[in-house]
Formats: structure tokens, C-alpha cells, sequence
């Protein structure tokens, strides 16, 4: 095998590395001969591969056929910083987790039909944030970093630039056309993504107004929370994080009194959960903070939930506790029999935001279990909805210096070793790795050896070239997939504000809506029109 060639050649260079390097031929040898296979039999038959091109080929001339149904209901999945790395990366662990190798699984997302790239610069960026690119995919214009729902003539932090240049969402438009809308998000509520749904905001930063200078707030403008629930105020579904920013500042925490990070934020002394609570009491409106009470709910009997599991973000779905915090696929599949209720149909929002937050830490493996959660939750949104009828969009707002490489086997564990020693150092290195970020760690002015700590550890930081206290974004395009009515419209490359302007015109909702009355036109003409031919055809036989 080339691997192992590669690992002999060193071992005569450096006999100081032999134990290290006979460990790892140990352990490559010994899940090849007493594990699966490094590849299953059938693949070694051309007539495996032909077949399966074949199918594949037979599904895409069924595609020819365009679903242009008008979309009853509209979901959008965002991983934030789901980049293609990530998917891929994601793709395998999947399968591992299923006692598979990995690389020829299908997630949810790849059985999608249509698949786009989207450019995810922002104005003022060419490697962008959350807010600037959540402000492009909901809506639908391109903005400057660090801005949620303004144009690109408001400045970051200056509140004197916010009035007159906000821009609406196509949440607000779903909402205005008379669809139940919501908000899922394993981040706090009043995050960079979710916030762009509803907020008009300068600074992404300013959750609550404990967050906000005191220049702004005597200039009249509002912190995120507050715009939560008074610039939509009937948001159907908010489930999420984010206790602390509606409480009265140090205001104890229901979850964990007495910790002082915890306690609520407000200077306002509003408690906004409660504003809330009041106002929806008479609409079949309930507000829940545990899974125990979230699953306990009749979704006949809610037609108004607020759900805020945690002060901040959620917990890692690695870490969490699984008695008493929901899943995301839990959330969604609540949100969405909360939501299809409506005869006019949906607008759904749903984000896999720590995705971001595990490879900004430099934890991989935090972060891919994210993205396997969040593609079980499109799973369970496919098993509740149709493609003739729901358009369902996934897509990243970006991407990480994140990457896996070095000439892996197949079924090579996505966590683990590369199978051989770098020829400059003679030291392993996992296949996993970022450009940037915590994980840089010099061990007496050298490379850590990384055999000699556990890198499959839940909260392991990857190596990285450069060192940060925080990795960093990337800037090349993210893929978009979409399927359903008029799911053909994402094609190519585009920018990545085109993603609501196709969502919204396959729902019929916000701006060039004349496509529908002419369709609804054509469609009450068809049946008269083949009347008038019937007629003519039985006239011309019997004359």
C-alpha cells in the first residue's frame, strides 16, 4: 500500500519517531485485516458503478418535468458556517455513526434535486460575517458586516445611520401575506441570524440594551431583543436561547439561580418574557424553557409558543442533556405541526448555529455533530411536508478555514490520523485541520505530537497553521440546495441575496407577485378552454 510505503521511507529517516510510526502501521494493519474491509466487495464489480450511474441518470430526466406549483410553505435551513468542507465532513461521520464507512453516504441535504453555489462576500467584505450574509438570505440585498436587516448605507455601531435604510425580511413578507412564520435556532433568539428575520440593528452585538452605548439608546435606538417582539409582535413560533437578554438586569435564572453570568441583562428593567406572556395569554399562546414542557404541548391547542431553553445558546448537542434539552429535529417537528395549521401555509426559519460556534473554537468534532443534527432535522421536515407544495432551501451563510486531508484510507474515522508522518517534522497529524485559529500549540519550540494526546475527545482543538484565540471565517461560496416548487430557479452561481427573491416569488409573497394572478388566470381559463376544443372537435366529426 502507498500509505505504508510512505511511513517505512521515514521510519529509516528518523529512528527517533519508530515507536510513534509503528503504531500507526499497527493500527491501520489491524482495522484492515480485523475490521471492514477498506472498501465493500461490490465496488470492485464495474457493474456496481454502471448501475448505479444508470439510476441516477433515470431520476434526472425525471427532473426535466419542473415542479412549478405555487409554494404553500417555505423553510429555509442555515448552518452557519456549514461551509462544503463541512458537508463532506459531515457526510462521513454520518455514516460512521451508523457503523458504515462513511464516504458513500447520503445526507438529507444531497438527495435534494437542485444543487447552486452562492457568493457570500459582503459590501464591505470579501470573507464576510453572520449578520451582514443573514441580512443578504433574508432580505434579499447585500450588506455590511456586522449590520442586521439595514442596507449598505448604515455603518456599523453609528445609530444615526439606521433610520431610513432599514430592509425588510421575507419573514415580514410570509407574515404580511397571511402565513404563520417562526423562528428555530440553537443559538440565542436574538443572534446575527435569526435577528436579521425581525431586527433593524447597526451593531449585531447589541442583544440586550446592557449591550448598547449610551449614546445609541439616547438616539432612540432599540437592542435586538426588544425589536424581537415589538417590530413583528405576532411571530407565531421563537424557539431558541436567550433568557438573559429579556430579563431584568441580575434578575435570577429559572435554570441556574444564583450564577451571576446567567441572570438576566436588561437595565430597562422590562421583562419581556413576560410582556410576551401577557399579551398572548387569550391567543393560545404558551412559553416553555424545557423539553418536558415543549413536548408536552397539544400543537392543536398553541397557536403562540415562545421557547427559550437556555440564558445563552444552547448546549452543544454532544453535551447536552438529553431529559431536559430538546433536539433541534425535537424543535422543528414541533414548530412546523405548530405552523402547518394555517390554510395559507408557513414561513420557517431554522438555523444550526453552532456549527460555527464549534469550529471557531477549533472543536471539529462539536461542530460536525451540529451539522448530522441539523440534517436529521431536515430529515424529519421532509417526513412532514411535500415537495408539492414546500419549498425547502439548506444552505450556509459561510464557510471556516476548516479542512480534513492526508491521503486517508476509506473508512479512515473522520477524527482520526492521517496514515503517515510529515516528512518535514516526523511527526503524525490528524486529518482534520484549520488554516487559523486555538488550535497552534508549540511543545518545546516544536509541533505537538499529537499521538501522545487524545484527539478524539469531544472538546479536542485541531492543529492550525496560525494561531488565534478564535479561528476565522472563509470567503469561497457555500452550496445551496433546494427542492420543491420552482426549486430549479437555484442554479449556478449566484449572489447569495437571490435566495429569498426565489423563495418569495415561488410563495407568492413580497414584491413581483404577478406571475401568480396570471397563473391563477390561465389555470380557471384551462377547463373552459378544453371545453371549447371538445365542442369543436365533436362539431368538425359530426359535420
Amino acid at each position: 500500500m502507498l500509505w505504508l510505503s510512505r511511513v517505512m521511507r521515514q521510519l529509516h529517516r528518523d529512528d527517533n519517531m519508530k515507536v510513534t510510526a509503528l503504531l500507526i502501521i499497527c493500527s491501520s494493519l489491524i482495522l484492515g485485516s480485523f475490521g471492514k474491509p477498506q472498501f465493500p466487495e461490490q465496488e470492485k464489480d464495474p457493474k456496481y458503478w454502471n448501475t448505479w450511474a444508470q439510476r441516477t441518470l433515470k431520476n434526472a430526466l425525471v427532473l426535466q418535468k419542473l415542479n412549478t406549483n405555487k409554494a404553500k410553505n417555505l423553510i429555509l435551513f442555515l448552518g452557519d458556517g456549514m461551509g462544503v468542507p463541512t458537508v463532506t465532513a459531515a457526510r462521513i461521520l454520518k455514516g460512521q455513526l451508523n457503523g458504515q464507512s462513511g464516504e458513500e453516504t447520503q445526507l438529507e441535504m444531497d438527495k435534494f434535486p437542485f444543487v447552486s453555489l452562492a457568493k457570500t462576500y459582503n459590501t464591505n467584505a470579501q470573507v464576510p460575517d453572520s449578520a451582514g450574509t443573514a441580512t443578504a438570505y433574508l432580505c434579499g440585498v447585500k450588506a455590511n458586516e456586522g449590520t442586521v436587516g439595514v442596507s449598505a448605507a448604515a455603518v456599523r455601531s453609528q445609530c444615526n445611520t439606521t433610520e431610513g435604510n432599514e430592509v425588510t425580511s421575507i419573514l415580514r413578507w410570509a407574515k404580511d401575506a397571511g402565513k404563520s412564520v417562526g423562528i428555530v435556532t440553537t443559538t440565542r433568539v436574538n443572534h446575527a441570524t435569526p435577528s436579521a428575520a425581525y431586527a433593524h440593528s447597526v451593531d449585531r452585538d447589541w442583544y440586550s440594551d446592557n449591550e448598547m452605548p449610551a449614546e445609541a439608546l439616547q438616539s432612540g435606538c432599540k437592542d435586538i431583543a426588544r425589536q424581537l417582539f415589538e417590530n413583528i409582535p405576532n411571530i407565531d413560533v421563537i424557539m431558541g436561547g436567550g433568557r438573559k437578554y429579556m430579563l431584568p438586569k441580575n434578575t435570577s435564572d429559572v435554570e441556574y439561580p444564583g450564577i451571576a453570568k446567567h441572570s438576566g441583562t436588561r437595565k430597562d428593567g422590562r421583562n419581556l418574557i413576560q410582556e410576551w406572556t401577557d399579551r398572548t395569554k387569550d391567543k393560545k399562546g404558551h412559553y416553555v424553557w424545557n423539553k418536558k414542557q415543549l413536548l408536552s404541548l397539544n400543537p392543536n391547542n398553541v397557536d403562540y409558543l415562545l421557547a427559550l431553553f437556555e440564558p445563552g445558546d444552547l448546549i452543544y448537542d454532544l453535551e447536552r442533556n438529553t431529559e431536559t434539552d430538546p433536539s433541534l429535529t425535537e424543535m422543528v417537528e414541533v414548530a412546523i405541526k405548530i405552523l402547518r395549521k394555517n390554510p395559507n401555509g408557513f414561513y420557517l426559519l431554522v438555523e444550526g448555529g453552532r456549527i460555527d460556534h464549534g469550529h471557531h473554537e477549533g472543536k471539529a468534532k462539536q461542530a460536525l455533530y451540529e451539522a448530522v443534527e441539523m440534517d436529521r432535522a431536515i430529515g424529519r421536515a421532509d417526513l412532514m411536508t411535500s415537495i408539492h407544495d414546500t419549498l425547502t432551501i439548506v444552505t450556509a451563510d459561510h464557510s471556516h478555514v476548516f479542512s480534513f486531508g492526508g491521503y486517508t484510507s476509506r473508512g479512515n474515522t473522520i477524527f482520526g490520523l492521517a496514515p503517515m508522518l510529515s516528512d518535514v517534522d516526523q511527526k503524525p497529524f490528524t486529518s482534520i485541520l484549520y488554516g487559523n485559529g486555538p488550535g497552534y500549540k508549540l511543545v518545546n519550540g516544536a509541533r505537538e505530537n499529537v499521538s501522545t494526546i487524545d484527539y478524539q475527545e469531544n472538546n479536542y482543538q485541531a492543529q492550525s497553521a496560525v494561531p488565534l484565540s478564535m479561528e476565522t471565517h472563509g470567503g469561497e461560496d457555500v452550496a445551496v440546495f433546494a427542492k420543491g416548487p420552482l426549486a430549479h430557479l437555484l442554479h449556478g452561481v449566484h449572489e447569495q441575496n437571490y435566495i429569498p427573491h426565489v423563495m418569495a416569488y415561488a410563495g407568492c409573497i413580497g414584491q413581483n407577485r404577478e406571475h401568480c394572478k396570471l397563473n391563477n388566470a390561465s389555470a380557471g381559463l384551462r377547463p373552459v378552454l378544453s371545453s371549447v376544443a371538445f365542442l369543436l372537435t365533436v362539431t368538425h366529426f359530426l359535420c
